[in-house]
């Protein structure tokens, strides 16, 4: 990563991004297949450690092994480590190494920094990014605290490393779990379904690692003065508890009526907010109803909020577009969101990253049926899964040919460094071009 600061004129900072993000992958599949990574002592095949490197890199929690029985405690390590720097993003990483040596952060790296965290300007970047660390350090210690004692009930001492390693995972929103064995593999935290403590727990580092670093960072300047956050954060904020009170209204309701009270609650909760990108489950997802599957494809599409451990479409995206749909109905000219008008930029962005996440989530689904063979909406619930970095499956991952993982693995990438982020990567040059052709109207809708 140092030798790819150096050559920053060859690179553009959204290049650094793209190329610090398949490092890491490379990196962590050739580690994997070291007989040291795997429980049988064996080297694991290309594909599966590469496909088991993209989904922790890119916190997404797909898997084609089970991670507690297949991989051994240093492979669970090595996981655990691409899942912490992939959430907090490979450049952010990066920078807190170079602060611990003593360097120093030249403005060029401090572009690079602000792209990848999606701040809006460079000042205070180093700043922020080591409020970013000790942040995520201080919530996943509490979390892993948290669910200490539920674990350690249940498994003994190795609850504490159960601890640790859930708590980074659902912090970064990756979804890996090391629950399983040999005989009931890809069981995640189903046995924990009554459990307040682990559903709470993990619930809120979801939430938590999903608003964003720069909602944290307004949050920790205006504690007490809502009015004075900015913007994005309000509708980061408004966006996601919509998002979690509507589907967990509609989860209760639909989907887990044979529960019992407190079950059903949790459970509700639990399946409204995982789909968010994080890819935990406490219910058999293969039993949700046809409405029931729908909903939570849309909602890991959705995903998280930008600069945040989450992938997917990003809650902003969302927001812009229906103040958008808002702003024709009401027949203004422009959107707007707290006495505040968006950016014609803003929806159209919006409306560009939409576009693209159906039709690779559409195609993907499509392709992945006909290579192997399966029911479409099977296929489309798991591209939905890798495009949104969430982890949820119906149980088809392990089972899909070569061409069906490679499709995944390219939505996983796709669905962690951003859409926009790999356009910008692939146009070289920063300029802009000004000149405009003649307007003419065109009739849609």
């Amino acid at each position: 990563m140092a030798k790819i600061f150096r050559i920053r004129h060859r690179f553009t900072p959204f290049q650094i991004i793209i190329l610090g993000f398949s490092g890491l992958i490379i990196l962590g599949t050739l580690l994997l297949m070291l007989p040291i990574a795997s429980k049988s002592g064996n080297v694991t095949p290309f594909k599966d450690a590469l496909f088991t490197a993209t989904s922790a890199v890119c916190v997404t929690g797909l898997v084609v092994q089970d991670t507690a029985s297949y991989w051994s405690v240093f492979g669970q390590s090595l996981i655990l480590i691409m899942i912490q720097i992939g959430g907090l993003g490979v450049v952010t990483s990066y920078i807190f190494f170079a602060i611990l040596s003593g360097r120093k952060i030249s403005l060029w790296q401090r572009s690079v920094m602000k792209e990848s965290i999606s701040a809006q300007k460079v000042g205070g970047i180093v700043k922020l990014t080591l409020f970013i660390l000790v942040t995520t350090a201080a919530f996943e210690l509490v979390g892993a605290l948290a669910m200490m004692p539920a674990f350690i009930k249940q498994f003994g001492a190795k609850g504490i490393w159960m601890s640790v390693f859930h708590a980074v995972s659902a912090f970064c929103n990756a979804g890996f779990d090391i629950m399983g064995t040999e005989k009931t593999p890809y069981v995640s935290l189903t046995q924990f379904a009554g459990s307040p403590l682990i559903n709470i727990s993990v619930v809120i580092l979801i939430i938590i690692g999903g608003i964003g670093f720069l909602t944290w960072d307004d949050v920790r300047e205006h504690t007490y003065h809502l009015r004075r956050y900015r913007m994005q954060s309000k509708v980061i904020l408004v966006t996601s508890a919509v998002l979690i009170l509507i589907p967990t209204l509609f989860f209760y309701v639909n989907e887990f009526s044979f529960l019992a009270p407190k079950e059903r609650i949790l459970s509700s909760l639990f399946q409204a907010v995982t789909p968010r990108t994080a890819g935990f489950n406490t219910a058999d997802l293969t039993k949700l109803s046809g409405a029931g599957r729908t909903v939570t494809v849309i909602l890991m599409l959705i995903g998280g909020s930008p600069g945040s451990t989450a992938g997917g479409m990003k809650t902003t995206t969302i927001a812009v577009l229906f103040a958008n749909v808002v702003a024709v109905f009401g027949r203004k000219e422009e959107p707007h969101f707290f006495g505040r008008r968006l950016e014609t930029k803003a929806v159209i962005n919006a409306s560009t990253i939409l576009l693209m996440y159906l039709v690779l989530f559409i195609s993907s689904g499509l392709i992945i049926s006909l290579a192997d063979k399966l029911p479409v909406s099977v296929c489309l619930f798991e591209a939905a899964s890798a495009i949104g970095t969430v982890g949820l499956s119906l149980g088809i991952t392990a089972e899909l040919g070569l061409i069906s993982r490679l499709i995944l693995i390219v939505l996983m990438f796709f669905g962690r460094v951003g859409g926009l982020t790999l356009i910008y990567a692939a146009v070289s040059g920063n300029s802009i071009v000004n000149s405009k052709l003649p307007k003419e109207s065109i009739t849609v809708g």
